[in-house]
Formats: structure tokens, C-alpha cells, sequence
């Protein structure tokens, strides 16, 4: 059993289907689970729909028709001679699209954000699906929606473990036993999404890789492959470090590690459960599939072979005082903590003194003006934006004095192995233009 995720740009066209297709088939493995993104933007461009609807902007209708044009096309052009039974199943996930956009104002931002987004994975897969069938690939769609199983956190729902489990390796005995299902050893769903009996439930941005690493626990698989567009786990991002280098090999922890400070190529709670089980990972590229990428695994003798760094923008630096110049102890800080998970802002970096106390968070503004408000009897919260934080992992003095050069440094931390900086402003790396 091995588990492939496919994210939005391995499948953002037309003649992206088709190498995903290529891919597939390329392997010989006969029992794949197949986890598939909204196509290219899809995601975002439904976000903009949801906000449309929500404040009615006069707009909506047109935002609506944008995102149907763009499955028509790759519709048309996979299936060109034949009204292919997709088209009507398309036809009714819009219908239920239009129908979550209207009637899900009832409901909270986040409970209808999940109804309404989730239908970029359910478009993608179908489709998918369609063209695996037309090509000789005898496939089964799985509703994620029914075998994730999760609580009602909307927007970033806990996923229950076992209970997933029941479900997914039910359905799949049920493929694997049927004599009518042989050969439909390819199960195709989608990433991103699951259900909490009652509403879909979504597992937070870029939670698609998560999706592959709870099947890839439920199922024991061989390994998870996550097909991106780069040839493998780097270095850096190339965006702003051009000369950016492939991490060939690295453990579990390592990426762990990166990945909580903010490393875009694998999402943080991937890791966790392929750990626990020992099931590799590898990350590579849909362009040259047949380049080794990056394995990420148990064995530890690689990491450290080279720095890494990790740029995070759009950050926002708050100093939590106590009104009452008293020591900020372990009872304030589980207050400003409990105070934190109930806003659900994620501290990205802290730093504490006698009297105060310093959080770097991801700038979202509405919850953290929420956040300073319910803390603001007790607390003085001053607040900095416009911030990132630069964090270089396996560092050098001459690395860090570079990268260093003419910025402005609020906050520093330094550990064995990693150093972390708040700098004023973005993040850019002089070319040889320049």
C-alpha cells in the first residue's frame, strides 16, 4: 500500500491531469490510495467567492462564473468527443455550491467557510476520477467527508484517529473483497476535508499533506509520496534565497523541526503520525518523477549537512506588561496561553523578562485585536507590525552576520542548534544584477 498526494499545481491544467495520470500509471503498485487537491487556485478563489457572498458583493455572481469557466475548460479539454457522465456530476456540485453559498449565511464564518471551500477538492477529484476511468485506470472515489472522521473545530478540525481508521480501512476491505471491484485497487479522495457526522469540516490551510498522513496511518502503508513542484525538501525558499539547495535525506525530527518554524514544503502535523509508524516519506517532483526527491525518515545521520533557513512574513510582535508591574509567573502565563488557544493564534516565537512578556504571531488581525482586548484588564499589550522572522537552523557566525547585514533586530534567540531573529520589514537577498 502506498498513499500519492497530489497538490494544486500537479493538477492546476489540463495536461496537468494527464501527468498525473502518467505518474500513476508509471507505478506498479496495484493497492495506492491517491489524495488530490483543489486544482491551482481553486482554494483561494472560493475563499474570495465566500467573502462575496457573505457581504453580497455585487460582484459574486461573476466570481461564481469564474471559478465554473475554469472546470469547464480543463473539462473540455480532457474530454473533448463525448458528454462524459462527469459533466452532470459537475453540474451538481455547483448546483450544492450555489445552494452553501446561499444558505450557509445562517450559519458562523467558519462553519460555512468549510461548506463552501470544500467543494475545490470534491470538483478536482471528480474529475480526476473521470479521466483515470476514460484512460483504462479503474479507480474508486472516497468521500472524505464520510471517513475523516473530526470534531466540529471548523477551519482546523481535530481529526479522531481510530474512528477515522474504522472507516477507511472498512471502505477499503469493502474494494479490496468485492469480486465486482477488482482491479479498483486505486482509491482516489480528496485532501483537506473530513466531517464531523453532521457538516464538513476542513483540516486548515495546506492540510492536504495531513490527509496522506492520516491514510498512510490508517492503512500501515509502505510510504507517503507528496508530489510538489520543486525536485524535493530544500534548504530554503527559493523566492528568496535563489541558490537554495535539495536536502537529499532527513529525519522525522529534523523536519520536525523546520517545519515548525516555518517551512513551506511540508505542513506541521504531517509528520506526526507517519512517525509514529515509521512510514517514510518522500517528497518529489511531478515534472521529473523519476528523480529521487527527498526522503524523510527515521535515521538522523544526515541532518545538519547544510543550514537551513526559514523566512516568515506578515508578522506582528506583541509585549504583553502586567498593569500592576507584578512578575510575569507560570499563573500568567497559562492565562496569556489559555487566552491565546481560545483566540486560536499560534505563537510563532516568545521571549519573556521579569515584567513582560514578548509573543510573535501571524498577523491576523481581527483575532488579535480580539486577544488584547480579553487580556487588557490585567495586561499593557503594546504591538509592532510589519515584522518577519528569520530563523536559521544548523547556523554559523558568518552565515548569521550576512544575512544580518543592515537590519534592524527586535528580538534574537540563539539555541545549539538554531538561531531565530524578529527584523523589521521583509526579507530580501541582494542579486548578482544587483
Amino acid at each position: 500500500m502506498k498513499i500519492y498526494k497530489f497538490g494544486g499545481a500537479s493538477v492546476k491544467d489540463a495536461d496537468s491531469v494527464r501527468n498525473m495520470a502518467s505518474i500513476i500509471e508509471q507505478s506498479s503498485e496495484d493497492d495506492r490510495w491517491v489524495v488530490v487537491s483543489a486544482m491551482d487556485k481553486t482554494t483561494n478563489l472560493l475563499e474570495i467567492l465566500l467573502e462575496a457572498y457573505r457581504q453580497n458583493f455585487s460582484n459574486k455572481e461573476e466570481i461564481l462564473e469564474r471559478v465554473k469557466d475554469f472546470h469547464k475548460e480543463i473539462l473540455d479539454d480532457l474530454f473533448p468527443f463525448s458528454e462524459n457522465e462527469v459533466n452532470a456530476v459537475i453540474g451538481q456540485l455547483f448546483f450544492e455550491l450555489e445552494e452553501a453559498l446561499e444558505r450557509g449565511m445562517e450559519f458562523s464564518k467558519d462553519v460555512h467557510y468549510d461548506q463552501v471551500v470544500s467543494f475545490g477538492e470534491l470538483l478536482s477529484t471528480r474529475i480526476i476520477c473521470a479521466y483515470l476511468d476514460q484512460v483504462g485506470q479503474a479507480n474508486t472515489w472516497v468521500d472524505a467527508r464520510t471517513h475523516i472522521v473530526t470534531d466540529d473545530s471548523h477551519k482546523e478540525a481535530k481529526v479522531d484517529f481510530q474512528a477515522t481508521r474504522a472507516k477507511v480501512q472498512k471502505e477499503w476491505n469493502r474494494v479490496s473483497e468485492s469480486p465486482s471491484l477488482v482491479g479498483h485497487g486505486l482509491m482516489v479522495t480528496q485532501g483537506f476535508i473530513g466531517g464531523n457526522g453532521e457538516r464538513t469540516t476542513t483540516l486548515g490551510r495546506e492540510g492536504s499533506d495531513y490527509s496522506g498522513a492520516i491514510l498512510a496511518w490508517c492503512l500501515d502503508a509502505e510510504e507517503l509520496v507528496i508530489w510538489k513542484d520543486v525536485p524535493g525538501m530544500l534548504n530554503a525558499d527559493p523566492k528568496y534565497f535563489p541558490d537554495a539547495n535539495q536536502i537529499p535525506s532527513i529525519s522525522y525530527k529534523e523536519a520536525m523541526e523546520l517545519s515548525y518554524y516555518g517551512a513551506s514544503v511540508i505542513h506541521p502535523k504531517t509528520l506526526k503520525p507517519l512517525q509514529n509508524k515509521g512510514i517514510p516519506l518522500f517528497v518529489k517532483s511531478f515534472v521529473q518523477p523519476e528523480a529521487p526527491g527527498t526522503s524523510i525518515h527515521h535515521d538522523e545521520r544526515q541532518d545538519g549537512r547544510m543550514p537551513s533557513f526559514i523566512f516568515k512574513e506578515s508578522q506582528v510582535l506583541l509585549s504583553i506588561i502586567p498593569k500592576d508591574f507584578s512578575f510575569i509567573m507560570e499563573e500568567g502565563l497559562g492565562n496569556i496561553f489559555s487566552s491565546l488557544a481560545e483566540h486560536r493564534l499560534r505563537a510563532n516565537l516568545t521571549q519573556n523578562s521579569a515584567v513582560s512578556f514578548s509573543i510573535c504571531l501571524d498577523d491576523s488581525s481581527d483575532r488579535i485585536d480580539a486577544f488584547r482586548d480579553a487580556i487588557s484588564d490585567e495586561y499593557k499589550v503594546l504591538y509592532n507590525q510589519g515584522l518577519s522572522i528569520l530563523t536559521i537552523r544548523h547556523y554559523t557566525d558568518e552565515v548569521i552576520d550576512e544575512l544580518l547585514d543592515g537590519r534592524e533586530v527586535l528580538v534574537e534567540q540563539r539555541s545549539r542548534y538554531t538561531a531565530r531573529y524578529v527584523i523589521r520589514g521583509g526579507f530580501s537577498r541582494p542579486t548578482e544584477a544587483d
